[in-house]
């Protein structure tokens, strides 16, 4: 008999900030409730590409200067730090590799882990159109990446998939 294990549980990436770690330039974090609610459902991969890339907690802070190809990313006190975050993106890669991870949830707007929507290099708090370098390196080896604003796309049918299969057992119990 051919049977489907109902309990594979699916592997998500999840930004180490969101998860409540004090892990960004400034040494705090933004934990977000959705986010840790996916623990409940998924297995979950705690991440953070600029610690990957060798950053110190906390550093000055970075933005990627709009417009730049290929992308420039600075910090506050106008040193390229460009290649920390290649480094810190590709180390993460790695990491969803090794656990076949395929979704991300990440911070918006970081210079990491922005998913459309980063600040422009002025440091002046202006959003431009645009990917951190993490989340673009994800994006473009196929995992699909989400903000924390879209995490009740993941939550409701991981949900629903656990109401059923709970209703399930007990229908076979009964």
């Amino acid at each position: 008999m051919n049977e489907t294990n109902l309990d594979i549980t699916p592997v998500v990436a999840v930004s180490a900030c969101l998860l409540g770690r004090p892990c960004r330039f400034d040494g705090a974090s933004k934990p977000c409730e959705q986010a840790m609610q996916l623990a409940r459902y998924c297995k979950v991969v705690p991440i953070c590409p600029e610690v990957a890339g060798g950053f110190p907690i906390p550093h000055p802070p970075c933005e990627i200067e709009a417009g730049t190809r290929p992308v420039r990313v600075v910090d506050a006190t106008g040193a390229d730090v460009t290649q920390r975050f290649h480094a810190g993106a590709s180390r993460c890669l790695e990491q969803l590799r090794d656990a076949d991870c395929r979704v991300a949830v990440l911070k918006s707007k970081s210079p990491s882990c922005g998913s459309g929507q980063v600040y422009d290099g002025s440091f002046t708090g202006t959003l431009v159109e645009g990917w951190g370098v993490a989340a673009a390196l994800l994006r473009d080896a196929g995992v699909d990446v989400l903000d924390e604003t879209q995490v009740d796309r993941l939550l409701e049918p991981l949900r629903r998939a656990r109401v059923a299969h709970n209703a399930g057992e007990q229908g076979a119990q009964a």
